[in-house]
């Protein structure tokens, strides 16, 4: 049983990173939120009535809406058509069936963050840190230096103490990322 839970995370890892770099490489800018809003609800609105692969996996779900495997394909489709409000509901639905898969969290704080949740994909980024267990962290190094990059920059202004701890993890973990080495110059000078 246990190698099997294994597996099946390495399986969504692996579905994940063949799914795009969108995973790994979040973005940060900000936007006007209402119009963002408006975009997601008619992006949402579009790929709920045109979008054959994810009325595939929705009736997949529907049949077995425990099938883990079936979920992540789904969140990574919404992902894909820049659905952010299916895609966090349906990352939510797989960190409530496997509650210590880090992997889950960060797709979910990435999906916040697009859809301009701000506070929501810092809450979901500090869950994925949280989450990362011992034997996981080198295979997520990237992942976990961008995770406490963005709380990081989430936190510059209203605390900047705790802000250069994140920072100097990220850069623990990533120091080639520019951006951090930028944000780890601007806390400390």
């Amino acid at each position: 049983m246990k190698m099997t839970k294994m597996n099946i995370r390495n399986l969504f890892l692996g579905l994940m990173l063949v799914g795009g770099v969108s995973f790994v490489s979040a973005q940060n800018t900000q936007t006007d939120s209402a119009a963002g809003t408006a975009n997601t609800a008619a992006t949402a609105t579009a790929t709920q009535s045109a979008n054959p692969a994810i009325d595939a996996l929705k009736k997949q779900v529907e049949t077995n809406p425990k099938h883990t495997e079936a979920l992540a394909k789904l969140a990574g489709a919404y992902q894909e058509a820049s659905d952010w409000t299916n895609a966090i509901d349906t990352w939510k639905k797989i960190s409530v069936l496997l509650p210590d898969w880090a992997p889950s969290y960060y797709s979910q704080a990435y999906a916040y963050q697009n859809a301009k949740d701000d506070a929501n994909a810092k809450l979901a980024y500090e869950k994925y840190i949280a989450t990362v267990k011992p034997e996981e962290v080198e295979q997520n190094k990237k992942n976990l230096a961008y995770a406490y990059f963005y709380i990081a920059f989430s936190e510059q202004q209203s605390n900047p103490d705790k802000a250069k701890e994140h920072i100097a993890k990220s850069l623990q973990y990533d120091p080639s990322n520019q951006d951090a080495v930028k944000l780890s110059q601007a806390l400390n000078s």
